[in-house]
């Protein structure tokens, strides 16, 4: 049996950073689709995204790839990693929450669990690992508060919406591994062009967004900041982790975004810390922890 995929201290790190580069996605997000259609801002978000990246690969010497197989791996991992759960959660937003959108949100890694076993052979579900994602998924919970789960049961559509991309970022992450041995910037650049190509056609058919009222300035930095940070260098980092720790461990990403959402507003905003907050943040560790395995064996010995 292939050795099960590790994450190690670096990797960690790399986490930390890219769960507060996406943590803050859900409020770019809100600010935008108050102001511009889901599609219009699913597309900007990529194609910016997409020239950042291109140029910064311009500027370090490297290249994309040029293999057709390679294209259409990127036109795959475009279409279940970008274009169909970014314009899912934008729309879901726009009925929903960001709170019940984070939490539904944080049912990825219990796909990934799931999807990985049947399809990788180094990701295997153990029972630690499962009951390390529940605990997760229930601090989550804990954390983002009753008031959230209350509207459990309106706008459903919304609801299933945002399900359906935390399913589909699971079948991204692990479709993903294929591109091991790529540099993670070629990886993103080339998923993200190829998102572009897919949305653009759509955007053109039904927003017309020559059409579209002028946004604000605040929407406009809203869609520069999901573009530059939480897609572009997000994704760089994404793909790094991904080839080194797998897909389940890479999308544990999702239980630590509401954490990053959290601190972050108690440091910049000057925002409250409440008990519920400290009692989901030690079940997200614990069910970290289960998960990484290391403390568990620490103990044994």
């Amino acid at each position: 049996m292939p050795n099960r995929l590790a994450m190690s201290a670096g990797d960690w790190l790399l986490l930390v950073i890219l769960s507060i580069l996406w943590g803050g996605s859900f409020f770019f997000a809100k600010v935008a689709v108050d102001e511009l259609p889901p599609l219009t801002v699913a597309l900007a978000r990529v194609a910016l995204a997409a020239a950042l990246l291109l140029a910064a690969m311009r500027i370090s010497g490297l290249a994309l790839p040029r293999a057709r197989a390679t294209w259409a791996g990127f036109a795959v991992m475009g279409l279940i990693n970008n274009a169909i759960p970014f314009t899912l959660i934008f729309w879901g937003q726009t009925h929903i929450a960001s709170g019940l959108a984070s939490i539904l949100n944080a049912t990825t890694p219990l796909f990934t669990v799931l999807l990985a076993h049947v399809a990788t052979a180094d990701e295997r579900l153990t029972p630690t690992r499962l009951a390390g994602v529940a605990v997760g998924f229930l601090g989550v919970t804990v954390m983002i508060g009753p008031d959230a789960l209350g509207e459990i049961g309106h706008a459903v559509l919304a609801q299933l919406a945002c399900l359906a991309a935390a399913f589909s970022y699971a079948l991204g992450g692990i479709y993903g591994r294929r591109f091991r041995g790529e540099a993670p910037m070629a990886i993103a650049a080339g998923q993200l062009s190829a998102s572009t190509a897919m949305l653009l056609p759509l955007v053109l058919l039904f927003d017309r967004p020559w059409e579209l009222p002028a946004p604000s300035p605040a929407a406009v930095g809203a869609v520069a900041a999901l573009a530059a940070l939480s897609t572009a260098l997000a994704y760089v980092i994404y793909f790094r982790i991904l080839a080194r720790a797998g897909a389940t461990n890479l999308l544990l990403v999702t239980f630590l975004i509401p954490v990053s959402a959290i601190l972050l507003g108690v440091a910049i905003l000057g925002e409250a810390l409440a008990p519920r907050h400290l009692a989901g943040m030690a079940a997200i560790a614990l069910g970290l922890a289960a998960i990484d395995g290391r403390p568990l064996r620490l103990f044994r010995r």
